[in-house]
């Protein structure tokens, strides 16, 4: 009995730049810093007053916000309800003029809810399976309408944190982050290559114009002790200089005991010269110190019944001298806007990082006993096979846009007009195999001695992209939107092997497009409708041509409705949609050897519903839905894969939060998150993987400049199968029970 791993082959992205590319980036860029000096004031300066908020309104915490600023679709949001973003256009647009489904998490509903990562902070959002994989340690794995989102990757601050589909991973902090945005369905008009799921834009804190400091201390279980720092102003009377610092140590360790510390610290800096002109500059470096952890247990004892009962989801199957996450990351970049006048507006976001990863793991083997199944022992002892990873990575990222605000008649528009630019370079030396003594799954010894087979891949693998988009925002009679846009992209991978002393080149050619119209009816209601693409070079070679299989493509069409109601801090939304992955590699395994075949397609069929109101003065309640009938594979070269699912999607997810803030200070909030059956992925596991419900809480008091929160996740300790394999013989438990508290004071 063998049991298959979770791996990702490298593939890659875009095209080397050209120089006419360098010299257009250069002439925005300088048009925008150039002449700030002359640029008339043609808008109020940024410390104008925000409105305050209507009567009724109640903020999530006691907080010091920016209050010289009115919401924008990349800034703090009072509340839960974001009603702006930049996600769904690249340009900053009211979130019910976007023909697309887009969920934004705020940082005030971050710090609610307790969420310590992405994956946690978006659980209550419509679309999301944010625990794949159950209780994984170092990644933020989640899957977008059933659809793999670790690859290509997030993007920060609107730049694609890109992945090459192998084991290290550009990582984010939430401490750090202002807000995150969901934008749902293929999106390659604006971001490049991407996955037919869907886009994660994590959107950082940046400096403020109003004073605003606090100090976090937070202690949990199991052993987490934290320290946290968030500080931003005005470095000079006139505000033309703003600065913030946030920053967090964390010395704990995971629920088997493994090490969990981090260290983050992320300076920026914001210059505007006057009203015309901004510019932020960003840094951040991130240390993680963290004990690599699949939770993953053979198939008997834990989702099927064995001799010896449930294996404890306290055994952890690896070595804890052995098994780490250990990565360090930087990033520099910055962010800059000039009006040259009413109409145009012109934009350049650049960043710059690296990292370095140290990853080493254990796998699941063979039971390693020889005696009769029947045996209790034959289900005890299991070989272990241990995985070994050392990458490298930098990556420039660019991107130039124009925008233009323009009347023709009674028909305005919102013209953009954008040129990036991506490249991203892996050094990855990997081993797998070796020795290790096997592990009592019931009773675990360590401090066996671990030796790694030599290595099997040593490559570098060189991602690169260039793309030109232009997109139109179409207003008329102001009730209907009509946003229309096209991309073209040049995207290429380069390996070069050094086992075999090869070097490989792939280029991809491809255009992409998208349209949605939106009526804005009266008294908030948005219906919409909108067609999107994607696409996503291939680098498996076609036998029969000796080349590379042309790029996997993704189609949507989806229509919705969404309803704000004027004047109130609430927001609802339904989408229906219809997504094919289609043109992705499979294996023919009819015949021996397997051949590649470019014959894969997977359709998603699904709805989903979001709501976030205040069904009474200080009491917040967030709902969401998702309903998938159809996740399965429609075409393939191996008919016992078709009808059955390529990802584990579960038909119903159902999520509720809610909190309410009483007199006096004290905070309550109670979360349920409901998550359908599966049958594994590939539709492999050998028995249903149960359904399960999982209970969240938090309970507070506000005094003065101090704030006290207690937060549970899976308050119920409940032991649960998040998932099974490809090959149905390995299954991971679901994260268990986390309780932290935290104490803030700001002023």
């Amino acid at each position: 009995m063998t049991t298959s791993t979770r791996t990702a082959s490298t593939h890659g992205t875009p095209v080397p730049l050209k120089p006419v590319v360098h010299a257009m980036h250069v002439a925005l860029l300088g048009l925008a810093l150039g002449s700030a000096a002359h640029a008339q004031e043609t808008q109020a300066p940024a410390d104008t007053p925000a409105a305050t908020p209507a009567s009724g309104t109640t903020l999530p915490a006691v907080k010091v916000r920016a209050r010289d600023e009115a919401e924008t679709g990349t800034g703090p949001v009072r509340g839960y309800v974001a009603k702006r973003s930049t996600a769904g256009t690249r340009t900053d647009t009211p979130i019910v003029e976007t023909p697309q489904s887009i969920s934004v998490v705020t940082a005030d509903r971050i710090e609610a809810m307790g969420a310590t990562n992405v994956k946690d902070a978006l659980s209550y959002t419509p679309g999301i399976n944010s625990s794949p994989w159950g209780d994984d340690t170092q990644y933020d794995w989640i899957y977008i309408r059933g659809f793999d989102a670790y690859s290509p990757g997030f993007y920060l601050d609107g730049l694609a944190l890109r992945n090459a589909g192998s084991w290290a991973v550009w990582q984010t902090e939430n401490y750090g982050t202002e807000r995150i945005e969901v934008l749902r369905g293929p999106s390659s008009v604006l971001y490049g290559q991407n996955g037919p799921g869907g886009v994660v834009n994590v959107v950082s804190k940046r400096p403020t114009a109003t004073p605003q400091n606090e100090i976090q201390v937070q202690l949990g279980d199991p052993e987490r002790r934290q320290v946290a720092g968030d500080f931003s102003g005005p470095l000079t009377e006139s505000g033309e200089w703003l600065y913030r610092i946030t920053g967090l140590v964390r010395d704990g360790e995971t629920s088997r005991g493994l090490s969990d510390d981090r260290q983050f610290i992320a300076p920026s800096l914001t210059w505007r010269p006057s009203a015309a002109t901004n510019v932020t500059f960003l840094s951040q470096y991130l240390r993680m110190r963290v004990g690599s952890d699949w939770s993953s247990y053979p198939a008997e004892g834990t989702l099927l019944p064995a001799p010896n009962g449930q294996i404890p989801i306290s055994t952890f199957v690896g070595e804890p001298a052995f098994n780490r996450y250990d990565q360090d990351q930087w990033m520099v970049g910055y962010l800059a806007e000039h009006k040259i006048d009413d109409r145009w507006t012109v934009r350049q976001n650049l960043r710059y990082a690296r990292f370095d990863t140290d990853y080493k793991t254990m796998y699941n083997g063979d039971f390693v006993s020889k005696t009769d199944p029947t045996d209790p022992a034959y289900y005890r002892t299991m070989s272990r096979t241990p995985f070994g990873s050392l990458e490298k990575s930098r990556s420039l990222v660019v991107t130039t846009e124009a925008e233009a605000r323009l009347q023709t008649g009674p028909v305005s528009h919102t013209l953009l007009g954008g040129l990036d630019y991506q490249n991203t370079r892996f050094d990855i030396e990997a081993n797998y195999g070796g020795t290790v003594a096997p592990i009592d799954l019931y009773a675990p010894v360590y401090g066996s001695p671990v030796t790694l087979a030599p290595a099997f891949l040593n490559q570098r693998t060189t991602l690169s992209q260039t793309g030109l988009y232009l997109q139109d925002q179409l207003k008329f009679d102001q009730r209907w939107v009509v946003t229309v846009g096209g991309r073209y992209d040049s995207a290429s991978t380069e390996t070069e092997n050094h086992l075999g002393g090869t070097t490989n080149k792939d280029t991809d050619h491809k255009f992409t497009s998208r349209a949605g119209v939106v009526y804005l009816a009266p008294a908030g209601w948005a219906p919409y409708a909108s067609y999107s693409e994607s696409f996503a070079p291939n680098t498996t070679v076609d036998p029969s041509t000796g080349k590379p299989f042309k790029p996997q493509t993704g189609q949507q069409v989806e229509a919705g409705v969404r309803y704000q109601p004027p004047g109130r801090s609430e927001s609802y939304s339904a989408a229906v949609f219809d997504i094919l992955r289609r043109k992705y590699v499979t294996w023919d395994t009819t015949t021996p050897p397997p051949t590649p075949k470019q014959t894969g397609e997977v359709e998603v069929r699904g709805v989903e519903l979001e709501a976030s109101l205040q069904p009474i003065p200080r009491m917040n309640l967030l709902l969401a839905y998702t309903w998938i009938p159809k996740a399965e594979v429609t075409e393939s070269p191996n008919a016992s894969e078709i009808g059955k699912q390529d990802n584990a999607v579960p038909e119903n997810q159902f999520s509720a939060w809610t909190d309410y803030r009483f007199d006096g200070g004290f905070k309550a909030g109670l979360g349920v998150r409901y998550v359908g059956s599966t049958y594994g992925s590939k539709s492999a596991s050998l028995a249903k993987i149960p359904a399960y419900t999982l209970v969240d809480a938090m309970i507070g008091y506000d005094f003065g400049r101090w704030a006290l929160a207690l937060n549970a996740r899976n308050l119920g300790d409940k032991v649960y199968v998040a998932n099974c394999d490809g090959s149905g013989l390995s299954c991971s438990y679901g994260t268990e029970r986390k309780v932290n508290g935290t104490v803030t004071y700001r002023w």
